[in-house]
């Protein structure tokens, strides 16, 4: 106990925590991996055989050499640290992820380095550092017991020797499972010898094991734990140690001396400082970075850029920002963790949240399967092809193929912010290094390497005479150069030196001082080892790269704190409450944000590093700031010094890094003048006759020197004895806020929110476990649907009411468009969980096929029956269109008949956005997992698809989403071609429904138009097809007014989208013919969306709350002989609401403006407001019989204005009021000489729309109300003849002035000036 308490006192403050020893236990002999049962066990059940009866025997069909045996920690030192308890299951699988590795003398036995992480739940990380040697097997037990087990193979194989040609039958199956083909790649890496032997008729023949003939080797793991990630110190003491092992000579002091000395007598470097400490043959040095700086990173970012090239890891990089899924592959464990960490250290100041294992053991195998974003490393094996390596889930996936430079990227991939600059930015930093931004294959074999050997003796003997030298074994500063600081500072001794020269007398001790202090200087100039100088320019390269991404976050979040809502009183109510607060304004941060950055950040601000990110600047106001926080903050405060608050902060223009030379020279001077050197390794109180050397052999080292540490030193009682300060500090604000206990809870809840799954336990892997651990997949899966669908809701229905007239918006297209591809990801997801069959990258079409292919054999099976797949949706009017078919398969059908869409995983989402805006996603879904036979087949018992209680729950969630509107099919898929058809619904009266002319049909949306379609005589429906020209606004009718019933009584159009089944209305109520109404040949008639409304579908929307639409008769002779008149008050307040929901749509987001036409020539638009307000007053007297329509008055006040008389007063009137009669007359001719023939409401409607586009309505108003003609046709208390009203109206329309109205081709076609 008093061991561990010593090992564990000063644990925070040593660099290495653990040393460890890995490898065969000869006691036990050869034993089967564990984790190779436990993968058989898997796999058993995913096949849906009794695990218990898996066999437990050995496999014969494999040779010995390539079979995993168990690996064991054979030793480690100390016992156990409190800080950092001691997990010897997770430890042996991470440093040896293969298990055991047999070779003989023909095979290749090159030690390999390779690093790993444990996390641990609370998302705090270990350091692993391993060297992994061969050792020759000494044991005659396990030499008999691998000739034994190579006989048995011998004989197994010669047994089935018939059935070598062919395949096994697993492997041609054609529903293999995703984990089958993942099987293969966990197999050791063959060996040049073995490869041969095997390809060698299947693998029956080639050389083997004969004890007699050959020497066996094993291999032998030493490893570090660290708790920070010194790579290139501990890589270099640990092929130290291994070369002292191999070495002809014995090593100066015994390994125990050094094996101490790196566990309990060097320290951690403290921050902004170096340290050199000493391993076997040189001094080895490491630096931290200071408080201000970048946190450390010691893994090469040159070699992970290298590996894949810059272009390549900046997608990873945008793959890793928006937490997809990604999956690094390679045959090298050290490649993997190099690209994993230097990639996730590329993310300063945010850090990744999820599953975390960048070499992932046999044993989590099952996590690929995982629905959650993750980050993983998978070893391949030699010569593995892609295309047969399956993976249970492809749809959101980043897979890495870094061995051969090759990356495959999610659909619907947002590129970076400033990409081509950026990668020309880190181009420029590579260069400079002589790095190739491309990549390579190979690097080229450094310096170092060839320089090694001749070293290794220089530097050998330089180390030992400086142990020899060094009397104390302690730190630098001795006695040595106190003498000569002092004697060199003292001018008599230097005079009595001169003398002394002058005579021949040599002051030998004076001279040997001064001759080794210029030899230290000149080596701490230009002295350094290659390997050294390597270092720093690593560290140098590594610094500037960080930067350069650092400060794009520092540019792209430059004004991020502006938007962060912080109200809540204490850290206590936030932490309570978290889940339904809102922590960040997104909608008016992307509104602050250039163009080009948009997609990329409305999706990045929604993931839950961003989250988290956010959390902890909240926190802030209460605790000390979290580190990466507290340094990114004082980069922006740096940024904004420099730039004085320069709008360039929110430009799109890019700015290159300005802190490159800074930070690389931090750290050259760190490593240059070495603040801190720690004590040397030195003798022990060792057992005299233990350990002895012996060359190749790893000694047993002594237990009870390496258990615990010194009771004191000075640096470990410094350190501790600051924590004791800092920990007094704190204590006593402790009840200021609330218990510690409570707070980690709240905490571990609050940053957990859309998480699924914390990081996987190592060390235990039952059946138990791993269905636990499903069973949280679920429960997440269910959680994160339920939030998502909570979201979408509250988002927009947050719009609708701010339509209404409540509330501020909160949400613009892009986010909605970002929270649905957000839940595409997470059906996605849950169609991959428990997949049993794997077809395709998406798991959701997938399923869609079997189902379609199911219904399909079965309709030609019975033909007769509808199938319940088919119901038919009411028509949306008595007369009219027909009833629209509401199906499953034929929704497919229409997505699989769009040519623009050639993935699999796009089909699904076009699908998922189909079924979304037609309020049948639930219905559709529901009515695919109806088929249980075919779940069955497709999932496994733990898949959440088979879990009936949370399917309901999940169905019921994604029922909601109908309460509201989404155009998100619409509006996405703008090119495709769509089919439309359109009905006119004439009002039968007498002989009213037939016409003998030709008429014609043009449909406009927001996208475009349909261009003019005849419509044969009499049959008033037709389907055309089109390229999606969107929400619709307008549809212009008309007909040739030939024949001799050339008159046509239209009461409106239908007109509907055949996929989405939109269905839009165009009322008319008015005649098209000469002669008749206002003798027009052609009306622009403006749209309303008609939605529909299922008895039978309880989740549907129910019909808007809406006046009832006005067959609007303009012409006097409607208004007059009725009771609803509107009042002089009504029309006046008409007037201002059109004109405010004008003002209103140009303060919304461009993208989500809607159609401008419908503001102004809809029901209550600015056309009818305006109309309204001239009929007021109007004489009703007819002439001849004819109706007086607002245009005659028009025309009359033209006519009046060009007579030569008056234009004789208006010479008199001021020039404003001469232009603004011109301007009128101008435009009432184009109007009147345009060859459209379009009735004099028409007219008026068209007037009124170019005056409000080019500023003139507010200047006309006042022309018409002074214009003589108003007496003869306006009553005496007409609106027109009242000043103050003609004031106010002027008053308000100016107000539209201030906004560009740009007016749909339907409206103006044929006008000119």
């Amino acid at each position: 106990m008093s061991a561990t308490m010593s090992g564990s006192g000063s644990a925070p403050c040593r660099f290495a925590h653990y040393f460890i020893i890995c490898g065969i236990d000869n006691e036990t002999g050869l034993e089967p991996d564990a984790l190779a049962a436990l993968y058989q066990w898997l796999e058993a059940d995913r096949q849906g055989r009794d695990p218990a009866a898996v066999a437990a025997g050995e496999n014969f069909d494999q040779s010995p050499l390539k079979r995993t045996f168990k690996s064991k920690v054979l030793a480690h030192y100390p016992k156990n640290i409190e800080c950092n308890p001691f997990d010897q299951d997770a430890v042996n699988m991470l440093c040896m992820p293969k298990g055991l590795s047999f070779r003989t003398q023909r095979d290749s036995r090159a030690p390999q380095f390779h690093s790993f992480l444990i996390t641990r739940e609370d998302g705090s990380r270990t350091y692993g550092f391993v060297h992994t040697f061969y050792e020759e097997v000494t044991s005659p037990q396990i030499c008999s017991a691998m000739q034994t087990l190579h006989q048995m193979h011998q004989a197994e194989h010669n047994a089935s020797a018939h059935n070598c040609p062919s395949a096994p039958s697993s492997s041609s199956s054609s529903s293999s499972s995703s984990m089958d083909s993942l099987a293969s790649s966990l197999d050791e890496v063959e060996s040049p010898s073995s490869a041969q032997g095997g390809r060698r008729n299947c693998g029956c023949s080639g050389e083997g094991y004969d004890s007699l003939r050959d020497t066996l080797y094993v291999s032998k793991a030493m490893c570090l734990i660290t708790p920070m990630p010194f790579m290139h110190a501990c890589k270099r003491f640990l092929s130290q140690l291994h070369r002292a092992v191999t070495s002809n000579q014995p090593p100066p002091l015994p390994l125990e001396s050094y094996i101490y000395n790196i566990l309990y007598e060097v320290p951690l470097p403290p921050p902004g400082r170096s340290l050199k400490f000493h391993g076997v043959y040189e001094p080895i040095l490491c630096q931290r970075p200071g408080v201000g700086e970048l946190p450390l990173a010691d893994f090469p970012l040159g070699e992970a850029f290298r590996l894949l090239g810059v272009e390549n890891l900046v997608q990873l990089f945008t793959c890793v920002l928006l937490e997809m899924q990604i999956l690094l592959y390679s045959q090298d464990y050290q490649r993997l963790m190099v690209v994993a960490e230097g990639i996730t250290t590329l993310l300063f100041p945010f850090q990744w949240q999820h599953v975390y294992v960048p070499i992932l053991p046999a044993s989590l195998l099952h996590f690929l399967d995982a629905p959650v974003p993750y980050l993983m490393g998978l070893q391949s094996k030699e010569g593995t092809d892609r295309s047969k390596l399956e993976l249970p889930q492809e749809a959101n996936l980043c897979f890495v193929d870094i061995d051969n430079h090759y990356i495959e990227l999610p659909e619907d991939f947002p590129q970076f912010p400033n990409k081509p600059e950026f990668i020309q930015e880190l181009t420029e930093v590579l260069l400079s290094f002589g790095l190739s931004p491309d990549g390579g294959n190979t690097s080229p074999v450094p310096s170092i390497i060839k320089q090694t050997s001749t070293l290794e003796t220089e530097l050998k003997s330089a180390s030992l005479s400086e142990l020899v030298d060094d009397k104390r074994n302690g730190n630098l500063g001795g006695e040595a150069l106190d003498v000569l600081e002092l004697l060199q500072g003292n001018p008599t001794l230097e005079r009595l030196q001169a003398l002394a020269k002058r005579t021949g007398v040599k002051v030998a001790r004076l001279e040997a001082l001064a001759a080794g202090q210029k030899a230290v200087g000149e080596e701490g100039v230009g002295g350094r080892s290659p390997e050294e100088e390597q270092e720093l320019r690593n560290a140098k390269l590594n610094v500037q790269l960080r930067e350069v991404f650092a400060a794009r976050f520092a540019t792209m979040f430059a004004d991020y704190e502006s938007f962060v809502i912080q109200n809540s009183p204490d850290l206590e109510s936030w932490l309570t409450n978290r889940e339904q607060m809102h922590n960040f304004d997104k909608a008016s941060f992307l509104s602050d944000q250039p163009e080009p950055y948009l997609p990329f950040l409305s999706h990045f601000i929604e993931t839950q590093m961003f989250a988290t990110f956010i959390d902890n600047k909240i926190i802030s106001q209460w605790e000390e700031k979290e580190p990466l926080l507290r340094v990114f903050d004082g980069r922006i405060e740096k940024a904004r010094l420099y730039n004085v608050r320069a709008p360039s902060l929110r430009s799109s223009i890019y700015q290159k890094c300005t802190f490159l030379k800074e930070s690389a020279q931090a750290i050259e001077q760190r490593l240059r003048k070495i603040d801190h050197t720690a004590i040397h390794p030195h003798l022990l109180n060792m057992k005299i006759g233990q350990g002895k050397y012996q060359q190749g052999f790893f000694p047993k080292l002594q237990a009870d020197v390496l258990a615990s540490g010194p009771t004191s030193n000075k640096w470990s009682n410094r350190t501790c004895s600051t924590q004791r300060k800092v920990d007094r500090h704190r204590q006593p604000n402790e009840h200021l806020v609330l218990d510690n206990d409570l707070k980690e809870k709240y905490m571990q809840e609050a940053r957990n929110l859309g998480k699924n799954l914390r990081q996987p336990k190592l060390s235990d892997l039952s059946p138990a476990v791993i269905a636990q651990t499903n069973w949280k997949f679920v429960e997440g899966l269910l959680k994160e649907c339920k939030m998502k669908t909570k979201r979408m809701l509250v988002e927009k229905m947050g719009r609708e009411a701010v339509e209404m007239g409540h509330g501020e918006a909160n949400i613009t297209g892009l986010e909605e468009n970002t929270l649905i591809a957000s839940l595409c990801d997470l059906l996605e997801r849950i169609w991959s969980h428990g997949l049993q069959v794997k077809q395709g990258k998406s798991a959701l079409w997938s399923h869609l096929l079997h189902y379609q292919a199911r219904e399909e054999k079965n309709e030609l099976q019975s033909e007769s029956s509808v199938s319940n797949s088919q119901d038919k949706r009411k028509p949306e009017s008595s007369v009219g269109l027909p009833a629209l078919r509401v199906s499953l398969i034929q929704d497919m059908r229409h997505i699989q008949n769009m040519g623009e869409i050639k993935t699999d995983v796009g089909r699904a989402r076009a699908w998922i956005r189909l079924s979304l805006e037609k309020k049948l996603l639930s219905q559709h879904l529901k009515q695919l997992l109806s088929n249980q036979t075919l779940t069955k087949k497709l999932y496994k018992r733990y898949a959440f698809l088979r879990c009936e209680e949370e399917k309901e729950q999940f169905l019921f969630h994604l029922l909601s989403l109908n309460t509201v509107d989404y155009f998100c099919f619409t509006s996405v898929f703008t090119t495709i071609m769509i089919p439309y058809r359109a009905v006119i619904i004439p009002i039968k009266k007498l002989s009213n429904a037939m016409t003998t002319s030709n008429p014609w049909l043009c449909v406009s949306g927001e996208l475009g138009d349909s261009g003019i379609l005849q419509i044969t005589k009499n049959v008033l429906e037709m389907t055309f097809d089109c390229q999606n020209i969107g929400r619709l606004t307008t549809v212009q009718l008309g007909h040739d007014n030939s024949g001799l019933l050339a008159k046509w009584l239209v009461d409106c159009v239908m007109v509907r989208n055949e996929i989405t089944g939109h269905t839009y209305k165009f009322p008319c109520g008015r005649w098209l013919g000469k002669g008749v109404d206002d003798g027009s040949l052609e009306r622009v008639l403006i749209g309303e969306l008609v939605v529909p409304f299922n008895d039978e579908d309880g989740g549907r929307t129910p019909p808007l709350q809406r006046s009832p639409s006005q067959i609007r008769r303009i012409s006097i002779t409607s208004l007059t002989g009725r009771g609803n008149k509107p009042t002089t008050v009504q029309i006046q307040e008409s007037i201002g609401e059109a004109v405010n929901n004008i003002i209103k749509h140009f303060h919304k987001p461009e993208k989500e403006r809607g159609s401008l036409t419908v503001l102004l020539c809809g029901e209550g638009g600015l056309v009818w407001a305006l109309e309204q307000f001239f009929h007021h007053g109007f004489r009703t007297a007819r002439l001849f019989q004819k109706n007086v329509f607002v245009w005659d008055f028009f025309e009359r006040a033209v006519a009046l204005m060009v007579n030569a008389d008056h234009i004789e007063d208006i010479q008199e009137t001021p020039e404003p009021l001469s232009l603004t009669c011109e301007s009128f007359c101008r435009y009432v001719n184009a109007i009147n000489n345009m060859p459209r023939n379009i009735g004099k409401d028409g007219k008026f409607q068209l007037l009124v729309c170019l005056g409000a586009r080019d500023r003139l309505l507010p200047q006309w108003l006042p022309l018409l109300a002074e214009c003589p003609v108003i007496t003869r046709m306006y009553e005496e208390n007409a609106l027109l003849r009242d000043k103050l009203t003609v004031s106010s109206v002027v008053a308000v329309l100016q107000t539209v002035n201030d906004f560009p109205i740009t007016l749909e081709t339907s409206l103006t076609k044929c006008f000119e000036l």
